[in-house]
């Protein structure tokens, strides 16, 4: 059970990070596409993919925190 739990976690992790990645990334070019087009007070696409990611990002880091909560809980 441990050991389930413990590879469940570690790719929750590897998901959180892959989707912090991601946002960043959607955000670098967000800031690349204002500063070329002045528009910065427009919704893009990218702005959006961002928004996405980094919500994808707070799910799995709030799976994670419970994957771990439940591994305290067994290891009593």
């Amino acid at each position: 059970m441990n050991t389930f739990l413990a590879i469940v976690l570690v790719v929750l992790m590897g998901l959180t990070a892959f989707s912090l990645i991601r946002g960043v990334v959607a955000f670098l070019r967000t800031t690349k596409i204002d500063l070329e087009t002045g528009e910065g007070h427009t919704v893009t696409d990218m702005q959006l993919a961002q928004n996405r990611a980094m919500f994808a990002r707070i799910k799995y880091q709030a799976a994670a925190i419970a994957v771990v909560a439940i591994i305290l809980a067994v290891a009593r």
